[in-house]
């Protein structure tokens, strides 16, 4: 489908699909069980990742063929997690550029136009600047595991009942355990609902 202009919240689509976005990255060990669950599973998957966490570096040779693929889509996070709508506007590219070179040097993709501002915050003038450097569609959600913070794997598995539907974005988080002692649980969610795991890149044409 043609990629529409502005925040993309949920996706224009009324087949059985849903976007499973993960953010962050603060954990190498859940980056890592993340990657290995990818792979196992054939889930698909959008990563919206901050580079400054040293788990995207250890981990990449082992995420490098899962993006190749087009299995794990790559999206920009800005470098350090910054709230883009306390920074200047040089200050917003810079975090958006120095986290797209990061991505580009490592894993050899273009991650634009897509970008999750920090916490979902974002105004005309952060959107202006973003798209200043090709960063034209920010990636916003309809449905949240709500683990940006410690949860226990029954809450996780909850939220996941409640938002795994069709044409939902759900945004999870690499920076806990829990949620990969759940996998087996959520795939099944997903299965028993016959929905299908997208990336992006799947259902937009940029």
């Amino acid at each position: 489908m043609p990629l529409p202009p502005g925040a993309i919240t949920a996706l224009p689509s009324s087949e059985q699909v849903l976007a499973w976005t993960v953010d962050d990255g603060s954990d190498s060990e859940v980056v890592r069980l993340y990657i290995e669950f990818a792979r196992r599973s054939g889930t698909r998957l959008t990563f919206f990742l901050n580079g400054s966490y040293p788990g995207w570096s250890e981990h990449a040779e082992d995420l490098r063929p899962l993006v190749a693929s087009g299995q794990v889509q790559l999206g920009n996070h800005t470098w350090s997690h910054a709230a883009l709508t306390g920074l200047s506007d040089a200050d917003i590219v810079a975090e958006l550029q120095r986290n797209h070179e990061f991505i580009s040097s490592t894993f050899g993709v273009d991650p634009r136009p897509y970008y999750r501002p920090p916490y979902g915050y974002r105004d005309q003038r952060t959107d202006a600047a973003a798209a200043s450097i090709g960063y034209t569609s920010p990636v916003m959600w309809y449905g949240s595991l709500a683990d940006s913070s410690l949860r226990s794997d029954q809450e996780i598995i909850d939220h996941a009942h409640q938002w795994f539907r069709p044409a939902h974005i759900v945004i999870g988080h690499l920076n806990y355990v829990p949620v990969t002692r759940v996998f087996s649980e959520l795939q099944q969610i997903i299965a028993d609902r016959g929905l299908t795991t997208v990336t992006l890149n799947d259902i937009f044409d940029t």
